[in-house]
């Protein structure tokens, strides 16, 4: 796999990871087929969502691939009063990252990030790489403090 930009940083801060490749499936973007083709349990394989504020802007959010992002309570989280996650269409211009290939790591501009709290029950949690085909494997105790990463409770 070719050094994405999540995966530089994540050298130069020196925090250790793994990567793992997949075969994209154009019709299917699901992080459960990632999980399936990964041989990983869906619940540490974790996607990226971008939600907007209508207080505080941007904010980014990782979840469980089979989870819901409940808004109430992301909103809740970010002291909201709603929050809204953002068109696909934004995605690239907020975070230089494309559906599928959205990492929390390296984007555009540094948002706050909220990681769902039932990662701290593995010792591993898989995100993507910053790009289709591509999964980081990390310590979410790592990803978290090289985030300035809270874990909190977002999902139904």
């Amino acid at each position: 796999m070719i050094k994405t930009n999540a995966m530089r940083l994540l050298d130069q801060a020196q925090i250790p990871y793994s990567t793992r490749e997949y075969e994209v499936d154009e019709h299917d973007l699901s992080g459960e087929h990632v999980a399936k083709q990964l041989g990983l349990d869906p619940d540490s394989v974790f996607k990226t969502l971008v939600a907007r504020g209508d207080k505080n802007g941007i904010h980014v959010f990782c979840i469980p691939v089979r989870e819901e992002l409940d808004l109430k309570k992301a909103a809740a989280v970010t002291d909201n009063k709603k929050v809204e996650l953002v068109h696909v269409k934004e995605l690239l211009n907020l975070t230089g990252y494309i559906r599928g290939g959205c990492s929390p790591i390296g984007m555009k501009k540094e948002y706050p990030v909220t990681i769902e709290e039932t990662a701290v029950l593995f010792d591993t949690i898989s995100i993507s790489a910053g790009v289709r085909g591509g999964q980081i494997v990390i310590d979410p105790e790592k990803l978290s403090e090289f985030l300035g990463a809270s874990f909190l409770d977002v999902v139904r």
